[in-house]
C-alpha cells in the first residue's frame, strides 16, 4: 500500500485551517475517494486532479485511491486543495518522493491542462500556514507576489503541474507559457513589504493581527484612501503616491490637524 500527504488550507470565514491531505493506494478496483467533508466544488477536484495528471504526461494509478482531509469536522469548499491532491497521490505512487512534499503547504487550482490556477484568500491561507509552523508554500506564480507578504514563509510559485513535478524530484524544469496578469501586483508587493518592514523598524506599536488584516485588505481593494491625523498625514500622502505610481487608485485627504488640548 502506498502512502503519503501534504497540507493545504481551508479557509472558514476569513480564518485559515491547516489541512493535512493524505492519499492511500491499496489493491482493489481503480476507484477515487474523497473524504473529510468537502464540498462540491470541492467534490469536483477528482475530475479535474485526474485530467491534470493525464495531461501532464503522468499515469493515473489503477488501484484503489483514498484521499482523506484531515481535521475530517472542518467544512472545506473550493479548488485550492487541487495541487496538494495531486501531489499526494503522485507520492503515494511513487512518481515524486513522499518526503519531498511532507512538510509544504500546497494552494492551487488545476486546469485540465495541467496548469496551476490562483484562487482567492492566499494571503490569509499563507498566514494560516506561518501561524502552524510551516515555512515553505507552493502557490500559482499569479499569486506568488501575494503569498510573499507573509515574513518567514519561502515561496514557490509555479506554472503547472509539469514544473512542480520536475522541482520535487530534482530535475530541469520545463518552461511554460506565462498567463497574462496584472504585473503591478509584484510592484506592490515590494513597496507593502518594505513599508511593513519600515513599520517593525521604527518600533511602532501595531498589534501584528491588524496590520496583517489591514495588509489583507489592501491586497483586495480597488481603491484605497489613506486618511493621517497630525504627523502621520505627510507618510499617508507619500503611502498614496507610491500606490498610485503602479498605477493603482490610491489617495490621501489633505491633512487634518487634532489638537489634544481639546480632548474631553
Amino acid at each position: 500500500m502506498g502512502f503519503a500527504r501534504t497540507c493545504s488550507v481551508a479557509l472558514v470565514g476569513v480564518e485559515g485551517v491547516v489541512v493535512e491531505v493524505q492519499a492511500g493506494l491499496e489493491p482493489g478496483m481503480a476507484t477515487f475517494t474523497l473524504v473529510g467533508l468537502p464540498d462540491k466544488s470541492l467534490s469536483e477536484s477528482r475530475d479535474r486532479v485526474r485530467a491534470a495528471l493525464v495531461n501532464s504526461g503522468e499515469s493515473w494509478p489503477q488501484k484503489k485511491l483514498t484521499v482523506g482531509l484531515s481535521p475530517a469536522s472542518v467544512p472545506k469548499s473550493g479548488s485550492g486543495f487541487d495541487v496538494a491532491v495531486a501531489c499526494a497521490v503522485l507520492a503515494a505512487a511513487g512518481r515524486v518522493a513522499p518526503d519531498a512534499i511532507a512538510e509544504l503547504v500546497m494552494i492551487g487550482e488545476l486546469g485540465l491542462d495541467g496548469r496551476v490556477r490562483p484562487v482567492r484568500g492566499v494571503l490569509p491561507a499563507v498566514l494560516a500556514a506561518a501561524d502552524a509552523g510551516y515555512r515553505q508554500v507552493v502557490v500559482a506564480e499569479r499569486t506568488a507576489a501575494e503569498a510573499c507578504l507573509v515574513p518567514g514563509i519561502s515561496v514557490l510559485g509555479v506554472r503547472s503541474l509539469r514544473q512542480l513535478i520536475a522541482v520535487l524530484n530534482d530535475e530541469p524544469v520545463p518552461d511554460e507559457p506565462a498567463e497574462d496578469g496584472d504585473p503591478r501586483l509584484a510592484e506592490l508587493a515590494q513597496i507593502t513589504r518594505a513599508g511593513a518592514e519600515s513599520v517593525r523598524d521604527a518600533g511602532a506599536l501595531v498589534d501584528p493581527a491588524e496590520f496583517e488584516a489591514a495588509v489583507d485588505a489592501i491586497s483586495k481593494a480597488r481603491r484605497v484612501v489613506f486618511f493621517g491625523v497630525g504627523t502621520s498625514a505627510p507618510l499617508c500622502q507619500d503611502a498614496a503616491y507610491r500606490f498610485s505610481a503602479v498605477g493603482l487608485v490610491a489617495e490621501a485627504p489633505a491633512p487634518m490637524m487634532w489638537d489634544s488640548s481639546k480632548d474631553p
